[in-house]
């Protein structure tokens, strides 16, 4: 039942995957834009104040520091929101790390537009897409808690540039921890279906849990039978927005052609192309 599913916001998952990072790793820095308390990197500076900077409400010059950190040997992870860390920030993080490629990761809370009562100035989508162009940039955002600890983890062994963005509220847990493996840009096969795929990720994955969004899609369009939609729904998570498994959405929309695939009509001719187009990735 989805009242006894368990939820927690990924933000919170960043902040503790971060104290237990700095637990083994001396030469592990955090920085923050005068949001430790919302970045929930506050549980860092609790545990380790000594190594954690609050650049201050400057996300620009913060980016700079933490190329600074990065190039004298540190593995630096600077945290704002998603609006300032890639919007305010860009340029610095295009030139100064993206660049030189150095060892930084930007973890970006309060993305999309689940950030709610914060108002459309701070509903930050274009994140993305601003980070996806920067080459040897790593772009991914995780589905729940157990995800989001093992992102920050994968994160931190990949040396180089990686964009992580977490969400402000409280999402269902949906992996199991003793048996989830983490992989950038690999999808998760939720459920097996015969008839529709449907790929998604992060936020999108607590609509879909138990399937009442594709029930609801099926009788809203008068779909006979609507409750054995169950049966045929093949659904999809993806991690890695930039690196994303297209060969597995490609495999898919081939499976799947002529069936209705995010809301278009495919033919065999077009359906790999639409797999790279007109998924939710």
């Amino acid at each position: 039942k989805m009242s006894e599913v368990i939820k927690t916001a990924t933000r919170d998952a960043y902040g503790k995957a971060l104290v237990e990072l700095g637990n083994t790793d001396a030469k592990i820095l955090v920085l923050d834009a005068d949001l430790a308390a919302a970045t929930k990197t506050g549980m860092f500076k609790k545990e380790h104040p000594e190594k954690f900077i609050d650049c201050g409400i400057a996300e620009g010059n913060m980016m700079g520091v933490a190329a600074g950190l990065a190039s004298a040997g540190y593995t630096v992870f600077a945290s704002s929101f998603a609006m300032f860390a890639a919007g305010r920030a860009f340029e610095q993080v295009r030139n100064s790390v993206g660049y030189p490629k150095l060892n930084v990761k930007i973890g970006a809370t309060h993305g999309g537009i689940s950030v709610g009562e914060d108002g459309a100035t701070h509903q930050c989508c274009e994140d993305f897409a601003l980070m996806r162009t920067i080459p040897g940039m790593i772009v991914a955002s995780p589905a729940d808690d157990i995800e989001a600890k093992a992102m920050v983890r994968a994160a931190y062994d990949h040396y180089g540039p990686v964009y992580m963005r977490f969400g402000r509220a409280a999402v269902p847990v949906i992996n199991d921890e003793t048996n989830y493996t983490f992989e950038f840009g690999k999808g998760i096969v939720m459920k097996d279906g015969t008839d529709v795929t449907i790929i998604a990720g992060k936020a999108f994955i607590g609509a879909f849990h138990g399937y009442s969004l594709p029930l609801r899609m099926a009788q809203r369009h008068r779909v006979a039978e609507a409750h054995a939609l169950h049966d045929h729904v093949h659904l999809v998570i993806t991690v890695g927005q930039k690196s994303a498994d297209i060969q597995r959405k490609i495999d898919f929309a081939r499976g799947f052609y002529g069936q209705i695939f995010h809301n278009f009509s495919l033919s065999k001719k077009n359906a790999a192309l639409a797999a790279q187009r007109f998924c939710f990735t």
